[in-house]
């Protein structure tokens, strides 16, 4: 089952797609490699050529997509110098960047339970306590619901 739209349907018909913030949002992460260089930014990487490796992909991809992560405004340039080494700098999640976080690790648990034959390698983990942490769409009071708890109401 779906999630149901609230009030008639005929108020979603009104609505305009072109003011999705699905549609918005992914016009900002939605590349693999965007997505990729962000979750090596919550495992804390900020230096370029660790971007480069860890995600596997070309230097003018990863400057291209570290480029246009800055411009969004989720990641910060910070400059840096090594002892006898030129300036260079640093990609830092911004608050924007790291409101980004209950995405990341949804579709990281959502790869590990359908996509990861015989489970996941990697664990996101409470710092504090080890325990194993998880993503769920609630009431700020209640359990978490599924698609068919929901409904979407049109804002006017």
């Amino acid at each position: 089952m779906a999630m149901r739209m609230d009030g008639p349907l005929a108020a979603l018909d009104q609505w305009k797609p072109d003011g999705c913030s699905l549609a918005k949002a992914l016009d900002v992460v939605g590349t693999k490699s965007a997505m990729l260089l962000l979750r090596e930014a919550f495992y804390g990487v900020t230096r370029f050529d660790t971007f480069v490796r860890r995600v596997g992909i070309t230097e003018a991809v990863a400057a291209k997509r570290l480029r246009e992560l800055v411009e969004s405004g989720l990641l910060e340039k910070r400059p840096y110098r090594e002892p006898g080494a030129r300036t260079r700098y640093e990609y830092v999640l911004t608050e924007k960047g790291r409101a980004l976080l209950p995405v990341i690790v949804a579709l990281m648990q959502w790869g590990d339970t359908y996509l990861q034959p015989g489970g996941a390698r990697l664990h996101v983990v409470s710092a504090e306590t080890g325990e194993p942490v998880r993503v769920v769409v609630a009431p700020s009071a209640g359990d978490s619901l599924e698609p068919e708890g929901l409904a979407v109401r049109l804002q006017r």
